[in-house]
């Protein structure tokens, strides 16, 4: 299907939206939908200011706590996987998210910055959300606002496909005391509870939540064990075999607001989190790993320093550790021909703290112009590292490359300089500059730069402009041009000890050029259009290349060129029935092969009806379609199979005892969805993904 084709099938889904072109909606009734959908006019992070959502200079979605609620999402990848242009994948190690934006495919997918609170969610060691993740429940979220498309003149590092914030509910988005409970498919349940109120001067708000799953178990017919076994001629495989996702979770988190001063805490634990379809693309029943993470943050915001002169602090302190309690079983018992009788076991360990201060003026005494100047300092600091393995490498002669077992087999820590990596540390340094120009009426130029200056590759500045024009009352047009960048990764730069890969610490960070150009049409009161379209091109991509002898290293290779659309509608087609739906497409060509670039999805068609069909009573369903995954240079696999995945909820809401319950089905048809294995994993069958499953949740208001 071509993309005027998408277009025309999303238009066909909406062909009833059109019938109430004429009438007007009453303030009234958009007081309704704003109570039922929430706040999504307003977005921050395009700017680092609240500002209208069709004028913002970034192609922006927003999806609110009562949108959460009503799709009946229980985790951020549910809800993310519902924003055009993004496609939640996985990788094996653990089944982590790879929030996959516009095509912008890697196997960690540190491309996509996250940010909790505003504050980055990156780990220093991988350069992503870290390796043992295991979920983020969404009782707690105010909104979710994320920008498709590079946000380094303002955000720095990682924000080059996209930028993602969450924002947590606070004083104001709390009344009185929740209490919750679910349960639902592989042995899921969750209890949390959380506050809003005041105590005198101070507004306080809090969370905490405890929960567990047993997680899916979904079959693996072959694994890279599977291969070595066909090659040593062996029986050591644990596949045919289910997939390891279950982990136990605690989360909390405690805000209060005194004034202009603002204080955030949190604490997040994952343990007994499961492995996926194991390390080493091995299946792994043994493995477990424990993530700890803190965080803390402190904000004072508009302090008056003159007329029309604001001031804002803000400082972050965040501190993870990642731990594999029980040592992972990169290969089973037999492994290499019998050399290693009980399994092969290994355990890198890492423990991280990042620090992070920062200072905006913004100044709006120029007429016509809203003016920001920044300055920050990150520490960024990977304080501690620990292996434990019971095996070599074998670093020269004919076997190289392969694992010779510890004496006995024993499990061994060894010292730090013989480990996988040694501490790192990085301090950046940066300073930007942006204004917001109203340079005629109904036309704001937003025109920007930053510079960032890092004590390991140097110095990185990243312009961006951005031209909006409110075209008539009912339609705004937007022409968007960036450059971002990756930091590459400490394992990137300084992995040691490795004679297959290892580290470099010559990398400069990956880069990417992306234009834009957008349009948003509001046909009437109660329909509403947007079309997106852009081209990036990404160079120095840092990848793995051979420098000879079995050996590869970690280096600044390739350029990769991409294109595509995205088309957003929304109807409402009655005071009690909103349709929504969006279609993606997009291409992206690795220049040294002249091939796709392989894995993310060409076509991304979704579409979403709520019903409020009685007093309390609503029902939530959508649909979602993906398409077009091929491979990369080099795997001769076939193509990833399309598939079609239903979802439904229905929910009631009986304000007056308090209550609110809701009933969810996911993956309603059990369609067989699998996300791509990459061909250095070994699994060739791809990432088997949970098949129907069902949530019970309750939630009673004080």
């Amino acid at each position: 299907m071509r993309p005027i084709l998408g277009l025309m099938l999303l238009g066909s889904v909406f062909s009833t939206a059109g019938l109430p072109v004429a009438l007007a909606q009453a303030p009234s009734e958009e007081e309704e939908l704003a109570q039922v959908y929430g706040d999504k006019a307003t977005v921050s992070i395009a700017t680092g200011a609240a500002q209208s959502l069709r004028r913002a200079p970034a192609v922006a979605t927003v999806i609110t706590a009562q949108d959460i609620a009503m799709m009946g999402a229980t985790d951020i990848d549910q809800v993310l996987a519902t924003v055009p242009g993004i496609h939640v994948g996985r990788n094996n190690q653990g089944y982590n998210p790879l929030y996959i934006v516009r095509g912008i495919y890697s196997e960690f997918n540190a491309q996509t910055l996250v940010l909790y609170n505003g504050v980055p969610m990156t780990t220093m060691f991988i350069g992503n959300r870290g390796t043992i993740w295991a979920g983020m429940p969404v009782a707690n979220i105010a909104r979710i606002e994320v920008i498709r498309g590079p946000g380094s003149a303002l955000y720095g590092a990682d924000a080059y496909a996209g930028v993602i914030n969450i924002v947590t509910k606070g004083p104001a988005d709390l009344q009185g005391l929740e209490l919750g409970l679910r349960a639902g498919s592989f042995g899921a349940r969750d209890a949390w509870m959380q506050y809003g109120g005041a105590l005198g001067p101070l507004a306080v708000a809090a969370y905490l939540r405890t929960g567990r799953t047993d997680g899916f178990k979904e079959t693996v017919e072959a694994d890279a064990q599977t291969g070595l076994d066909a090659l040593f001629g062996t029986h050591a495989s644990l596949a045919p075999g289910p997939v390891n996702t279950g982990h136990d979770a605690v989360d909390a988190h405690v805000e209060g607001n005194y004034g202009k001063l603002r204080m955030r805490a949190g604490y997040t634990l994952r343990d007994d989190v499961g492995t996926g379809a194991g390390a080493g693309g091995a299946l792994d029943p043994v493995g477990k790993g424990r993530n700890q993470r803190w965080n803390a943050s402190v904000s004072l915001s508009e302090l008056e320093l003159a007329p029309k002169l604001l001031l804002n602090l803000t400082g972050s302190y965040f501190q993870l550790v990642n731990q594999f309690t029980q040592i992972l079983q990169i290969f089973p018992p037999g492994a290499f021909g019998g050399s290693f009788p009980q399994g092969m076991f290994g355990a890198p360990n890492t423990w991280e703290r990042q620090t992070r201060v920062a200072a905006v003026l913004g100044y709006t005494g120029w007429a016509g112009h809203q003016l920001r100047f920044g300055v920050g300092h990150d520490d960024l600091d990977m304080y501690r590292t620990q292996e434990l393995k019971n095996f070599t490498i074998i670093d020269s002669g004919p076997a190289k490359g392969l694992p010779l077992p510890t004496p006995g087999g024993q499990l061994v820590e060894f010292p730090v300089d013989m480990s996988f990596a040694t501490p790192q540390r990085r301090r950046v340094s940066y300073a930007y500059v942006q204004d917001e120009w109203s340079v005629a009426p109904d036309w704001t130029l937003t025109a920007g730069v930053r510079r960032d200056e890092y004590s390991d590759f140097g110095a990185t500045t990243n312009p961006r402009l951005a031209l909006v024009w409110d075209a008539s009352l009912d339609m705004t047009a937007k022409l968007l041009i960036g450059h971002a960048f990756r930091a590459p990764s400490f394992s990137e730069e300084y992995s040691i000890n490795n004679p297959v890969i290892r580290g470099n610490p010559a990398l400069k960070p990956e880069r990417i050029r992306t234009a834009e150009a957008s349009f948003s049409w509001q046909l009437s009161a109660q329909v509403q259009l947007q079309a997106s379209a852009f081209r990036y091109t990404m160079t120095d991509i840092i990848r793995a290349a051979s420098i000879g002898g079995g050996t590869s290293e970690y280096t600044n290779l390739g350029t990769q060129r991409g294109h595509g659309v995205e088309l957003e509608l929304v109807a409402d087609v009655a005071r009690n029935l909103r349709l929504a739906g969006h279609y993606a497409y997009q291409r992206a060509v690795d220049e040294s092969t002249g091939h796709d670039a392989g894995y993310a999805p060409h076509q991304m068609a979704f579409v979403r009806a709520d019903w409020h069909f009685d007093k309390g009573w609503a029902l939530s369903g959508q649909v979602k379609r993906v398409a077009g995954r091929l491979r990369a240079a080099g795997d001769a696999r076939p193509p990833l199979p399309d598939y079609t995945s239903a979802d439904v909820t229905l929910r009631t809401s009986l304000r007056q005892s308090g209550w609110d319950l809701a009933l969810s089905v996911r993956n309603l048809l059990d369609a067989d969805v699998r996300e791509p294995s990459l061909a250095s994993t070994g699994v060739p069958y791809d990432l088997p993904m949970a098949g129907r499953a069902v949530d019970v949740q309750l939630v009673y208001r004080f």
